[in-house]
């Protein structure tokens, strides 16, 4: 047995890689006798499959990490694997009183149906498009004003993906209906095709924010009438079939909602704090992305944010944008640290890393941008190491300080103010959120229960008033030089400004 999220994983289940954590101990069965919904959220690196109460508690949580598979020699999603996982974790769920399913997906995932069936497993977004196929596709997609779309690398804008797909399956996409991913999860258990404005809205070049439609370029290409006819990401679509049903022992009557995209369930759960909504806030969602999404407390213009630095603007379930700024955090870190095994957001770790920090600043020990060429605030940047980290303990202190300058670099793109919300695996991650709260000392830096995430925003769907259960914590920022390491970093960058 070992600890998550201050749960239980049980580490004996048939498949080893599978994380369970169970609160019904801490609640008790009277928790169950209330309407059950189940959250299915798929993001980049993790599934998750977890039980909410109607009043905001989250009873059960299962997870498993995601990995591509390779079909036709592109990389694919794995769309088989994730699927056996779901329908187990529903199953394990069977003869509760389970009313609803609210499904959340990643962005820059496209999936087509032929009739009632799968054409081919959608393609992972970092599979590389050849460079005739994405020059070709540059040439014909719309500008930054309209759609909010910054042009990015591989198949990160997912109309880059439609159209290689024309190219490789022509006949097939011709009569095919498309879908985000997140509405695939609903069309998977209802048999009923949706598609939704927050996911067809993240960076896909398919959207217009401003005009609330689809973009010229979906329109031209025809794509507008291949997308699956839209729905509220709250909608009810329909019920589970009854071969799902049978499957999981779950009943005919669950409904199951439209879903949206994660960064924006993300960003509902954040206005489920007093604090946050209707007031001047950003949210910062932390995983594979660290994706800052602004909420203004009077218009901005979108279009002011600069493409080249990875700023987008993001679109809500209600159709609204949302100046956004992201960079892929979590996957940077990765690769700093170079070992799973021993990260940044470990519990147990945080005094050590903490106490290397001061060294680190004396003998400014930096590292510069980007691990992710071609994403974040710094796309033309090349990694390097100003210095050398003593050991790993240093090496990973690094790590946090590194995720914080970018992320304080982005913050400042879209304008960040006032209040920040951490969200996410990093906000536990001590040296992170005090490093960046000592990088903006004019804003309130806070965290929250890890209960308050990315499910707890789906959640929000059905139970719009529902309030996030206790108090934002606020981050106490860390001592030492942080002004002075962050214009040595910006200064060995270039232009001094970052």
């Amino acid at each position: 047995m070992r600890s998550c999220c201050g749960l239980t994983i049980d580490a004996s289940h048939d498949q080893s890689y599978l994380i369970a954590c169970n609160h019904f101990q801490s609640f008790g069965r009277e928790a169950l006798a209330d309407a059950l919904t189940i959250i299915v959220d798929i993001g980049k690196t993790l599934s998750k499959v977890s039980l909410w109460s109607a009043d905001g508690r989250m009873l059960d949580r299962k997870a498993q990490p995601n990995a591509p598979i390779v079909v036709d020699g592109l990389r694919r999603l794995d769309l088989p694997g994730i699927t056996a996982f779901v329908e187990e974790c529903l199953a394990s769920h069977a003869g509760l009183l389970v009313e609803a399913i609210i499904p959340v997906s990643h962005g820059a995932a496209i999936v087509a149906l032929d009739g009632d069936r799968l054409t081919f497993p959608p393609l992972d977004y970092e599979q590389a498009l050849p460079e005739d196929v994405l020059a070709d596709y540059r040439q014909q997609r719309g500008d930054f004003a309209e759609t909010g779309s910054p042009a990015l690398p591989d198949g990160l804008n997912f109309g880059a993906q439609l159209h290689w797909l024309e190219r490789l399956h022509p006949e097939i996409m011709a009569r095919a209906t498309l879908m985000p991913l997140a509405q695939y999860w609903a069309w998977h258990l209802t048999g009923m095709a949706a598609s939704e404005v927050s996911s067809l809205g993240c960076h896909s070049d398919l959207w217009s924010p401003s005009a609330a439609s689809f973009s010229a370029l979906a329109v031209r290409r025809g794509w507008d009438r291949r997308f699956a006819p839209l729905a509220h990401a709250g909608a009810v679509v329909g019920t589970l079939k009854a071969e799902i049903a049978a499957r999981t022992g779950l009943p005919e009557t669950v409904q199951v909602h439209a879903g949206l995209h994660d960064s924006n369930a993300a960003l509902m759960a954040a206005r489920g704090f007093p604090a946050i909504a209707g007031q001047e806030a950003t949210l910062l969602s932390t995983g594979t992305w660290f994706i800052a999404m602004r909420l203004p407390a009077t218009p901005v213009d979108c279009a002011a944010l600069p493409e080249a630095r990875d700023c987008l603007v993001n679109v809500d379930p209600d159709g609204h944008p949302v100046p956004s700024a992201r960079f892929m955090g979590g996957r940077e870190i990765e690769r700093i640290i170079e070992d799973a095994a021993h990260q940044i957001d470990i519990k147990a770790d945080q005094a050590a890393l903490l106490a290397a920090v001061p060294n680190l600043l004396d003998q400014g020990i930096i590292l510069l941008p980007t691990l992710t060429p071609g994403c974040g605030p710094f796309p033309e940047g090349e990694a390097r190491w100003i210095g050398t980290p003593a050991d790993w303990t240093e090496k990973r202190a690094v790590a946090g300080l590194y995720a914080a300058l970018v992320a304080d670099a982005s913050l400042d793109l879209i304008g960040a103010k006032d209040r920040l919300l951490i969200e996410g695996r990093f906000a536990q991650a001590d040296i992170f959120v005090r490093a960046l709260a000592s990088l903006r000392p004019g804003t309130e830096v806070y965290t929250a229960h890890a209960e308050t995430d990315v499910a707890f925003g789906a959640l929000r769907l059905r139970y719009p008033a529902l309030q996030a259960a206790g108090d934002l914590d606020r981050v106490a920022p860390l001592e030492g030089p942080l002004d002075a390491y962050r214009a040595q970093w910006r200064t060995h960058i270039g232009g001094g400004t970052g």
